[in-house]
């Protein structure tokens, strides 16, 4: 079998190239992850008090990591999932013994290389690909370093940052279907392609897209060469649509519980929120690149979403929207809360909004 990447490469690679977090001692480095598993379960009951959602479904402690240990377990969680596709769509046919190791550890280090970057700016994380249902990641220095930076109070920082990503746990634990609906998206994508034995390249040259971003900033390519089909449109436009739900559910139940249980929010979002819009120009085109300037956008477009919702139907009538994959919203209702509202709650629901 043809092997896609060169995995302990793109882990030594991530680990070799990640920053050192911030100074701190010993003891404060245990007082920071003793009080981010409590902060997460202070928030767990905040979000399912104002959600109304409750776990169907287990899921395994919070893990608070380091930006190594962030980069590994998505490593860990990225070859569960590219393993058996590459292995269906190679089949029988080796490119080369000496062509596949090229490639493979070109392609790790390229990973790597992404990850590395990638494990410098995450807080937060709930991770799907490694199990079901997926673990929560806490990243630790960078918690600590962006409290700093913004001169947060660093518990109401904390308990702010776990809020947004105790929801995104609770999407996944609440919604038992959720993992397997992402999954089958994303197995979807690569299904859609119209030629299955060029898809490996594909994928190789997405990931040396990113990696060369860190190098040049004004490079042209965008991880968008990898649509494309019409069949990959659609189901790129239905994984945005879900992300854009998901990331926006999470901001909007932040910003319904942070002024009740944290006394500065008003301030640590808006130092926070001019930290997501500064950058220097390198800084900004990685941040294309790699999506995070759709995901910011996301941020803005889903909350209005759902804050439009909720203000129709109520936080009872938005919970519908997680009945099914059928239920979830389009692409085009997302500036449209009316429309999915009259489609799920009918008439009934529009009259009494």
């Amino acid at each position: 079998m043809a092997q896609f990447v060169d995995w302990d490469l793109a882990a030594a690679t991530a680990g070799a190239l990640s920053k050192s977090g911030p100074a701190v001692s010993y003891e404060e480095a245990t007082q920071v992850v003793a009080q981010l598993r409590d902060l997460t379960e202070e928030a767990a009951g905040h979000v399912a008090a104002y959600t109304g959602l409750t776990a169907q479904v287990e899921a395994p402690p919070v893990r608070v990591v380091d930006r190594k240990d962030w980069a590994a377990v998505n490593i860990a969680g990225l070859k569960q999932v590219i393993i058996p596709l590459v292995t269906r769509l190679s089949g029988d046919k080796q490119p080369g013994a000496v062509a596949d190791a090229i490639g493979s550890r070109v392609t790790g280090v390229q990973a790597g290389t992404v990850l590395a970057y990638l494990s410098g700016r995450v807080l937060g994380q709930y991770e799907v690909f490694s199990a079901e249902p997926g673990q929560l990641l806490l990243n630790a220095p960078n918690i600590v370093e962006v409290e700093r930076k913004i001169g947060a109070d660093p518990r109401d920082f904390r308990l702010w940052v776990c809020l947004h990503e105790v929801t995104h746990r609770t999407q996944f634990t609440a919604v038992p279907w959720m993992r397997g609906y992402f999954l089958g998206e994303v197995q979807a994508f690569v299904d859609a392609s119209q030629n299955g034995e060029h898809i490996l390249e594909r994928m190789r040259r997405g990931v040396a897209t990113l990696s060369d971003a860190l190098r040049d900033p004004d490079s042209r390519s965008s991880v968008i060469d990898l649509v494309q089909t019409p069949a990959q449109k659609a189901v790129l436009d239905r994984l945005t649509a879900l992300m854009t739900l998901l990331e926006g559910h999470a901001e909007f139940v932040m910003d319904g519980v942070g002024p009740e249980v944290i006394p500065s929010v008003e301030s640590i979002r808006a130092k926070f929120n001019q930290r997501r819009e500064s950058g220097n120009p390198l800084e900004k085109a990685i941040r294309r690149l790699l999506g995070i300037e759709v995901k910011m956008r996301q941020y803005a477009e889903g909350h209005k979403f759902v804050h439009g919702v909720v203000e129709r139907v109520g936080m009872a009538g938005f919970n519908k929207i997680f009945d099914s994959p059928l239920t979830l919203p389009r692409l085009d209702e997302l500036g449209d809360p009316d429309a999915w509202v009259a489609r799920v709650h009918g008439p009934v629901g529009l009259a009494s909004s």
